[in-house]
Protein backbone atom coordinates (compact mmCIF):
# COMPACT_ATOMS: atom_id res chain seq x y z
CA UNK A 1 0.00 0.00 0.00
CA UNK A 2 1.74 3.67 -1.25
CA UNK A 3 -0.31 6.21 0.06
CA UNK A 4 0.56 9.47 -1.40
CA UNK A 5 1.80 12.78 0.43
CA UNK A 6 -1.65 14.90 1.68
CA UNK A 7 -0.52 18.13 -0.10
CA UNK A 8 -2.84 20.60 1.55
CA UNK A 9 -2.51 18.61 5.22
CA UNK A 10 1.04 18.76 4.79
CA UNK A 11 0.92 22.64 4.08
CA UNK A 12 -0.95 23.20 7.01
CA UNK A 13 1.27 21.47 9.17
CA UNK A 14 4.56 22.92 7.79
CA UNK A 15 2.97 26.78 7.73
CA UNK A 16 0.05 27.29 9.51
CA UNK A 17 0.85 27.74 12.83
CA UNK A 18 3.72 30.67 12.22
CA UNK A 19 1.33 33.30 11.10
CA UNK A 20 -0.48 36.47 12.04
CA UNK A 21 -3.63 36.33 9.93
CA UNK A 22 -4.82 32.85 9.03
CA UNK A 23 -6.66 33.01 5.36
CA UNK A 24 -7.32 29.64 4.53
CA UNK A 25 -8.70 27.70 7.78
CA UNK A 26 -11.76 26.21 7.14
CA UNK A 27 -13.22 25.66 10.75
CA UNK A 28 -15.34 28.71 12.09
CA UNK A 29 -13.21 30.73 14.88
CA UNK A 30 -12.92 27.66 17.67
CA UNK A 31 -14.74 27.98 21.02
CA UNK A 32 -14.00 27.05 24.63
CA UNK A 33 -16.16 25.22 27.01
CA UNK A 34 -16.99 28.53 27.94
CA UNK A 35 -17.61 30.44 25.16
CA UNK A 36 -20.25 27.60 24.67
CA UNK A 37 -21.81 27.92 28.02
CA UNK A 38 -22.31 31.45 27.39
CA UNK A 39 -23.95 30.63 24.52
CA UNK A 40 -26.48 28.69 25.22
CA UNK A 41 -26.59 29.88 28.89
CA UNK A 42 -26.20 27.02 30.40
CA UNK A 43 -23.67 25.24 32.88
CA UNK A 44 -22.44 22.38 32.06
CA UNK A 45 -19.38 22.21 34.88
CA UNK A 46 -21.80 19.98 36.97
CA UNK A 47 -22.30 17.49 33.84
CA UNK A 48 -18.33 16.78 32.78
CA UNK A 49 -17.08 16.49 36.14
CA UNK A 50 -19.49 13.46 36.08
CA UNK A 51 -17.86 12.07 32.88
CA UNK A 52 -16.39 8.52 33.07
CA UNK A 53 -13.22 8.77 30.99
CA UNK A 54 -13.61 5.33 29.34
CA UNK A 55 -14.50 4.41 26.27
CA UNK A 56 -18.38 5.44 26.20
CA UNK A 57 -20.70 4.00 23.95
CA UNK A 58 -18.84 1.82 21.16
CA UNK A 59 -20.63 3.24 18.44
CA UNK A 60 -22.00 6.36 19.18
CA UNK A 61 -25.23 6.92 22.30
CA UNK A 62 -28.49 6.93 21.66
CA UNK A 63 -28.87 10.59 22.77
CA UNK A 64 -26.34 11.72 19.78
CA UNK A 65 -27.61 9.71 17.26
CA UNK A 66 -30.94 11.00 17.54
CA UNK A 67 -29.60 14.51 17.38
CA UNK A 68 -27.92 13.82 14.40
CA UNK A 69 -31.20 12.13 12.82
CA UNK A 70 -32.23 15.63 13.21
CA UNK A 71 -29.96 16.53 10.35
CA UNK A 72 -31.32 14.92 7.93
CA UNK A 73 -35.24 13.60 6.53
CA UNK A 74 -34.87 10.09 6.50
CA UNK A 75 -32.99 7.33 8.46
CA UNK A 76 -33.06 5.49 12.25
CA UNK A 77 -29.84 5.17 14.89
CA UNK A 78 -29.33 1.69 12.78
CA UNK A 79 -27.94 4.12 9.70
CA UNK A 80 -25.25 5.96 12.02
CA UNK A 81 -22.35 5.35 13.34
CA UNK A 82 -19.37 7.68 14.96
CA UNK A 83 -16.14 8.60 13.96
CA UNK A 84 -13.06 9.94 14.63
CA UNK A 85 -13.84 13.20 12.15
CA UNK A 86 -15.00 13.10 9.37
CA UNK A 87 -11.65 12.36 7.63
CA UNK A 88 -11.91 9.24 9.51
CA UNK A 89 -15.70 8.64 8.15
CA UNK A 90 -14.94 8.69 4.53
CA UNK A 91 -11.72 6.44 5.20
CA UNK A 92 -14.09 3.63 6.96
CA UNK A 93 -16.57 4.28 3.97
CA UNK A 94 -13.97 3.74 1.58
CA UNK A 95 -11.53 0.54 3.29
CA UNK A 96 -15.06 -0.95 3.54
CA UNK A 97 -16.80 -0.81 0.29
CA UNK A 98 -13.24 -0.66 -2.39
CA UNK A 99 -11.44 -3.09 -3.44
CA UNK A 100 -8.68 -3.01 -6.09
CA UNK A 101 -10.03 -3.04 -9.41
CA UNK A 102 -13.01 -1.22 -8.65
CA UNK A 103 -12.78 2.62 -10.08
CA UNK A 104 -14.11 5.64 -8.36
CA UNK A 105 -15.25 9.47 -9.37
CA UNK A 106 -13.50 12.49 -8.23
CA UNK A 107 -13.52 15.88 -7.98
CA UNK A 108 -10.46 18.32 -9.07
CA UNK A 109 -9.72 20.27 -7.60
CA UNK A 110 -11.00 18.87 -4.79
CA UNK A 111 -10.36 16.68 -2.14
CA UNK A 112 -7.47 14.70 -2.16
CA UNK A 113 -8.38 12.01 0.13
CA UNK A 114 -11.23 11.15 -2.74
CA UNK A 115 -8.97 10.05 -4.72
CA UNK A 116 -5.32 9.07 -3.37
CA UNK A 117 -6.81 7.14 -0.73
CA UNK A 118 -8.57 4.40 -3.30
CA UNK A 119 -5.42 4.52 -5.42
CA UNK A 120 -3.33 3.48 -2.33
CA UNK A 121 -5.42 0.21 -1.99
CA UNK A 122 -5.68 -0.52 -5.89
CA UNK A 123 -8.31 1.25 -7.09
CA UNK A 124 -8.21 3.24 -10.56
CA UNK A 125 -9.61 6.64 -10.90
CA UNK A 126 -11.00 9.72 -12.90
CA UNK A 127 -10.72 13.12 -12.02
CA UNK A 128 -13.61 15.41 -13.16
CA UNK A 129 -11.88 19.10 -13.95
CA UNK A 130 -14.05 21.86 -12.13
CA UNK A 131 -13.59 24.71 -14.26
CA UNK A 132 -14.26 28.38 -12.84
CA UNK A 133 -16.11 29.39 -15.94
CA UNK A 134 -18.80 27.26 -15.35
CA UNK A 135 -19.03 28.69 -11.82
CA UNK A 136 -16.65 25.44 -10.96
CA UNK A 137 -20.23 23.16 -11.33
CA UNK A 138 -19.32 19.85 -13.06
CA UNK A 139 -22.09 18.63 -15.12
CA UNK A 140 -23.60 15.28 -15.78
CA UNK A 141 -21.91 14.37 -19.01
CA UNK A 142 -19.03 14.68 -17.43
CA UNK A 143 -20.08 12.33 -15.21
CA UNK A 144 -20.89 10.15 -17.93
CA UNK A 145 -17.44 10.55 -20.07
CA UNK A 146 -16.04 8.53 -17.26
CA UNK A 147 -18.07 6.15 -15.67
CA UNK A 148 -17.63 2.58 -16.90
CA UNK A 149 -18.69 -1.16 -15.73
CA UNK A 150 -16.21 -1.01 -12.89
CA UNK A 151 -17.35 2.17 -11.05
CA UNK A 152 -18.31 1.53 -7.52
CA UNK A 153 -18.20 5.14 -6.32
CA UNK A 154 -18.41 8.72 -6.89
CA UNK A 155 -16.84 10.29 -4.03
CA UNK A 156 -17.46 13.69 -3.95
CA UNK A 157 -17.81 17.12 -1.24
CA UNK A 158 -20.68 19.11 -1.28
CA UNK A 159 -20.09 22.01 -0.64
CA UNK A 160 -16.60 21.36 -2.33
CA UNK A 161 -13.27 21.97 -0.76
CA UNK A 162 -11.55 24.61 -1.77
CA UNK A 163 -13.94 25.82 -4.65
CA UNK A 164 -17.06 26.08 -2.26
CA UNK A 165 -19.16 24.28 -5.28
CA UNK A 166 -22.83 23.38 -4.16
CA UNK A 167 -24.10 20.36 -6.07
CA UNK A 168 -27.83 21.45 -6.23
CA UNK A 169 -30.55 18.75 -5.87
CA UNK A 170 -31.70 18.73 -9.84
CA UNK A 171 -28.25 18.13 -10.26
CA UNK A 172 -27.71 15.58 -7.77
CA UNK A 173 -31.08 13.84 -8.80
CA UNK A 174 -29.86 13.20 -12.41
CA UNK A 175 -26.33 12.00 -11.00
CA UNK A 176 -28.47 9.47 -8.17
CA UNK A 177 -30.46 8.39 -11.90
CA UNK A 178 -26.72 7.97 -13.66
CA UNK A 179 -25.33 6.06 -10.66
CA UNK A 180 -28.57 3.55 -10.24
CA UNK A 181 -27.34 2.61 -14.10
CA UNK A 182 -23.84 1.47 -12.78
CA UNK A 183 -25.01 0.61 -9.33
CA UNK A 184 -22.32 2.38 -7.36
CA UNK A 185 -22.32 4.07 -4.46
CA UNK A 186 -22.34 8.01 -3.73
CA UNK A 187 -20.31 9.29 -1.15
CA UNK A 188 -20.71 13.00 -0.15
CA UNK A 189 -18.29 14.31 2.59
CA UNK A 190 -21.10 17.40 3.82
CA UNK A 191 -18.93 18.56 6.29
CA UNK A 192 -19.57 22.16 4.77
CA UNK A 193 -23.22 21.77 4.24
CA UNK A 194 -25.92 23.68 6.33
CA UNK A 195 -24.76 27.34 6.89
CA UNK A 196 -26.98 28.42 4.87
CA UNK A 197 -30.38 28.07 6.20
CA UNK A 198 -31.83 26.00 3.48
CA UNK A 199 -29.33 24.02 2.42
CA UNK A 200 -29.44 21.32 -0.58
CA UNK A 201 -30.66 17.68 0.01
CA UNK A 202 -28.56 15.21 2.21
CA UNK A 203 -27.49 12.27 -0.60
CA UNK A 204 -28.21 9.85 2.27
CA UNK A 205 -31.77 11.32 2.28
CA UNK A 206 -32.50 10.88 -1.48
CA UNK A 207 -30.47 7.87 -2.74
CA UNK A 208 -30.62 4.38 -1.21
CA UNK A 209 -26.68 4.17 -1.79
CA UNK A 210 -26.17 7.65 -0.33
CA UNK A 211 -23.74 8.22 2.51
CA UNK A 212 -23.07 11.36 4.18
CA UNK A 213 -20.10 12.21 6.43
CA UNK A 214 -20.10 15.36 8.54
CA UNK A 215 -18.30 16.36 11.98
CA UNK A 216 -17.91 19.15 14.02
CA UNK A 217 -15.09 20.74 12.32
CA UNK A 218 -16.06 23.19 9.93
CA UNK A 219 -19.49 25.03 10.96
CA UNK A 220 -19.88 24.22 14.88
CA UNK A 221 -16.50 25.90 15.83
CA UNK A 222 -15.43 21.98 17.86
CA UNK A 223 -12.87 20.40 15.15
CA UNK A 224 -11.01 19.26 18.60
CA UNK A 225 -13.26 17.21 19.75
CA UNK A 226 -12.40 14.93 17.26
CA UNK A 227 -15.76 13.28 16.58
CA UNK A 228 -17.64 12.70 13.31
CA UNK A 229 -20.29 10.48 11.67
CA UNK A 230 -21.23 7.95 8.80
CA UNK A 231 -24.82 8.22 7.79
CA UNK A 232 -25.35 5.81 5.09
CA UNK A 233 -27.34 2.35 4.39
CA UNK A 234 -27.72 -0.20 7.45
CA UNK A 235 -25.41 -2.90 5.83
CA UNK A 236 -22.76 0.07 5.37
CA UNK A 237 -22.67 1.00 8.81
CA UNK A 238 -23.07 -2.24 9.91
CA UNK A 239 -19.90 -3.42 8.19
CA UNK A 240 -17.87 -0.53 9.32
CA UNK A 241 -19.01 -0.72 13.09
CA UNK A 242 -17.11 -4.33 12.61
CA UNK A 243 -14.04 -3.21 11.00
CA UNK A 244 -14.09 0.24 13.88
CA UNK A 245 -12.72 -2.68 16.52
CA UNK A 246 -9.64 -2.72 14.35
CA UNK A 247 -8.76 0.89 14.03
CA UNK A 248 -10.79 3.07 16.08
CA UNK A 249 -12.85 1.15 18.71
CA UNK A 250 -15.15 4.73 19.87
CA UNK A 251 -14.49 8.42 20.23
CA UNK A 252 -15.19 8.26 24.27
CA UNK A 253 -17.81 9.32 26.62
CA UNK A 254 -16.56 13.30 26.78
CA UNK A 255 -16.58 13.84 22.81
CA UNK A 256 -20.20 11.55 22.51
CA UNK A 257 -21.71 14.31 25.66
CA UNK A 258 -20.07 17.03 24.52
CA UNK A 259 -21.21 16.80 20.65
CA UNK A 260 -24.95 15.97 22.13
CA UNK A 261 -24.94 19.32 23.57
CA UNK A 262 -23.78 21.27 20.94
CA UNK A 263 -26.34 19.53 18.56
CA UNK A 264 -28.95 20.20 20.91
CA UNK A 265 -28.03 23.93 20.16
CA UNK A 266 -27.11 23.75 17.31
CA UNK A 267 -28.77 26.69 15.74
CA UNK A 268 -27.71 28.98 18.16
CA UNK A 269 -24.04 27.96 17.47
CA UNK A 270 -24.53 28.53 13.66
CA UNK A 271 -26.68 31.62 13.73
CA UNK A 272 -23.36 32.57 15.63
CA UNK A 273 -21.06 31.77 13.27
CA UNK A 274 -22.96 32.64 10.10
CA UNK A 275 -22.78 35.91 11.50
CA UNK A 276 -18.50 35.73 11.24
CA UNK A 277 -19.08 33.98 7.88
CA UNK A 278 -21.46 36.64 6.15
CA UNK A 279 -18.86 39.37 7.53
CA UNK A 280 -16.09 38.39 6.18
CA UNK A 281 -18.00 37.75 2.71
CA UNK A 282 -18.69 41.24 2.77
CA UNK A 283 -15.42 42.19 3.36
CA UNK A 284 -13.68 39.88 0.60
CA UNK A 285 -16.35 41.40 -1.40
CA UNK A 286 -15.42 44.19 -0.83
CA UNK A 287 -11.77 43.81 -1.60
CA UNK A 288 -12.48 42.09 -4.78
CA UNK A 289 -13.87 45.30 -6.00
CA UNK A 290 -10.85 47.08 -5.28
CA UNK A 291 -8.43 44.58 -5.60
CA UNK A 292 -8.77 43.79 -9.69
CA UNK A 293 -5.74 41.23 -9.87
CA UNK A 294 -8.26 38.60 -7.67
CA UNK A 295 -11.67 37.50 -8.66
CA UNK A 296 -13.72 34.72 -7.17
CA UNK A 297 -16.88 32.67 -7.43
CA UNK A 298 -18.35 33.28 -4.00
CA UNK A 299 -20.16 30.50 -2.89
CA UNK A 300 -23.90 30.11 -1.39
CA UNK A 301 -23.32 28.16 1.52
CA UNK A 302 -19.85 26.65 3.29
CA UNK A 303 -16.32 28.41 4.84
CA UNK A 304 -14.51 28.17 1.99
CA UNK A 305 -13.80 30.06 -1.92
CA UNK A 306 -10.91 29.56 -4.19
CA UNK A 307 -8.92 33.00 -5.06
CA UNK A 308 -7.69 33.54 -8.52
CA UNK A 309 -4.85 35.68 -8.69
CA UNK A 310 -3.81 37.57 -12.22
CA UNK A 311 -0.30 36.95 -11.97
CA UNK A 312 2.34 34.63 -13.20
CA UNK A 313 3.75 33.59 -9.83
CA UNK A 314 3.95 30.36 -8.71
CA UNK A 315 1.15 29.41 -6.01
CA UNK A 316 3.34 28.07 -3.42
CA UNK A 317 6.41 30.97 -3.71
CA UNK A 318 3.48 33.24 -3.42
CA UNK A 319 2.65 31.85 -0.12
CA UNK A 320 5.62 31.37 1.28
CA UNK A 321 6.76 34.79 0.51
CA UNK A 322 3.97 37.07 1.76
CA UNK A 323 3.87 34.73 5.18
CA UNK A 324 7.32 35.84 5.75
CA UNK A 325 7.00 39.48 4.72
CA UNK A 326 3.41 39.90 5.95
CA UNK A 327 2.41 37.11 8.04
CA UNK A 328 -0.56 36.33 5.93
CA UNK A 329 -1.40 32.76 5.26
CA UNK A 330 -3.17 31.40 2.79
CA UNK A 331 -3.05 27.19 0.94
CA UNK A 332 -1.47 27.86 -2.60
CA UNK A 333 -3.53 26.11 -5.34
CA UNK A 334 -1.07 23.54 -6.36
CA UNK A 335 -2.32 21.46 -3.51
CA UNK A 336 -5.25 21.44 -4.96
CA UNK A 337 -4.07 20.71 -8.85
CA UNK A 338 -5.08 24.30 -9.81
CA UNK A 339 -2.54 26.97 -10.23
CA UNK A 340 -3.04 30.72 -9.67
CA UNK A 341 -5.66 29.74 -7.21
CA UNK A 342 -5.10 30.52 -3.27
CA UNK A 343 -7.51 29.13 -0.34
CA UNK A 344 -9.53 31.20 0.96
CA UNK A 345 -11.87 30.91 4.05
CA UNK A 346 -14.54 33.00 5.84
CA UNK A 347 -13.68 31.98 9.45
CA UNK A 348 -11.07 34.42 11.22
CA UNK A 349 -12.33 36.93 12.76
CA UNK A 350 -13.47 39.78 10.66
CA UNK A 351 -10.80 41.84 11.91
CA UNK A 352 -8.04 39.93 10.98
CA UNK A 353 -10.05 39.31 7.28
CA UNK A 354 -10.05 42.63 6.99
CA UNK A 355 -6.42 43.29 7.53
CA UNK A 356 -4.81 40.37 5.87
CA UNK A 357 -6.32 41.10 2.86
CA UNK A 358 -5.37 44.75 2.86
CA UNK A 359 -1.56 43.19 3.74
CA UNK A 360 -2.24 40.69 0.88
CA UNK A 361 -3.21 43.97 -2.05
CA UNK A 362 0.29 45.73 -0.46
CA UNK A 363 1.95 42.19 -1.37
CA UNK A 364 0.83 42.35 -5.02
CA UNK A 365 1.58 45.78 -5.59
CA UNK A 366 5.57 44.85 -4.47
CA UNK A 367 5.15 41.68 -6.92
CA UNK A 368 3.60 43.86 -9.23
CA UNK A 369 6.78 46.80 -9.04
CA UNK A 370 9.48 43.75 -9.64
Amino acid sequence: MKLSKFDTEIWMTDHEGDCLYNLADTCVKPMTIKDLEELIHQDLSEDTRQILFDYGPITGSDALKDEILKMYETGTRDNITITNGAVAANHHVMMKLLEPGDHIVALTPGYQQFYSYPASIGCTYDLIELKEENHWQPSLEDFKAVMNENTKMLCLNSPNNPTGTVLKKDFLEKLIALAREYDCYILIDEIYRGLKKNPEPAISDIYEKGISTNSLAKLYSFAGLRLGWVKGPQEVVDAINYRRDYTMISTGAFSDYMTKVILENKEAVLEKNRMIVDKNKAILRKWLKNEKRVTCVIPDDGTVCFLHYHLDYPSDQLCIELQDKYGVFFVPGCCFNKEYHLRFGFTSSPEKVEKGLALFSQYLDQLAAE
